[in-house]
């Protein structure tokens, strides 16, 4: 599809899409094939700010708020990210994309390239879990969930914001403070804020079966990245999900935790690049 006037001059293309239940906000910029952005559940699309002043010199970047964040707005209805991610291409004219996810994000592109495979270009997973595949959690793990758990229950969003800046900024066996205090003040108030809000979610469906059963199936060249920071559930699922897809490239952030992109943009930013232009180049073979 050829970029619209208004994205060639630099301009960004927002608005809402109408569906099933929802007003999705999105934003584009730049021209050139579709590159999705899908934001942490830490997040919003704001967190790739740094990443689409680059890679819309080359594509055409497109980022959204999902359900329950940011500014999109849903009903309590059923509905699935997948149908989602479809429907912001659909508005915008554009049949398929290379996807790009982090976290929460990963999963969802994952789980789209799986069910969309016609429409999926390229896959990659930064930090993303894996739907259906479990790792054995230690007493200490779960009691820290418990205790989060308790606290999201009481309605304590301060003390969340904390935790789970320290969980994911800093990094889950790191000490507190270890990331950039810039980072962490953005990240904190991203999390304070979404629960401040106490916004509609919907009701999310599971795909069914699982992503971790089907991994097989996927053909879409596939880039895996995580940080060994990171908490180790993630750093098994990546492991897990590169060394089961045929041919995926696994890429470790070292000195990095959870938030990849915003911890070390400038080699964040050319994995993916350099990654994109080697699948371009096999797509015109």
């Amino acid at each position: 599809m050829d970029g619209d006037p208004s994205q060639e001059a630099g301009m960004t293309d927002s608005g809402f899409v109408e569906t099933n239940g929802a007003r999705i906000y999105y934003e584009a910029d730049g021209s050139g094939h579709p590159l999705i952005l899908v934001h942490a559940g830490i997040a919003n699309l704001r967190m790739w700010d740094e990443q689409v002043p680059i890679f819309a010199r080359h594509y055409r970047v497109i980022r959204y708020d999902t359900r329950g964040w940011g500014r999109t707005e849903t009903e309590q209805v059923e509905f699935t990210n997948r149908a989602d991610l479809a429907a912001v291409l659909d508005h915008l004219g554009e049949q398929s994309a290379f996807l790009l996810g982090l976290s929460r994000g990963g999963s969802i592109v994952l789980d789209f390239a799986l069910d969309y495979p016609e429409r999926t270009d390229a896959l990659m997973v930064a930090a993303g879990g894996v739907g259906g595949f479990e790792t054995e959690e230690s007493p200490e793990e779960e009691a820290i969930w418990q205790e989060a758990e308790r606290h999201e229950q009481a309605h304590d969003w301060a003390w969340l914001a904390d935790f789970e800046t320290r969980f994911w900024v800093d990094g889950a066996s790191q000490p507190a403070g270890r990331a950039d205090p810039a980072i962490r003040a953005r990240v904190h108030d991203w999390i304070l804020t979404t629960y401040e809000a106490e916004k509609n979610e919907g009701k999310p469906q599971r795909m069914d079966p699982p992503a971790a059963g089907r991994l097989a199936d996927l053909r879409a060249p596939t880039l895996v990245m995580v940080g060994d920071l990171d908490e180790r559930s993630t750093q098994l699922s990546c492991r897990h999900l590169a060394e089961a897809v045929a041919g995926a490239r696994f890429e470790v952030f070292h000195g990095a935790a959870h938030m990849l992109n915003l911890e070390q943009p400038q080699h964040f930013n050319r994995l993916v690049l350099d990654f994109l232009a080697s699948v371009a180049v096999a797509g015109r073979r």
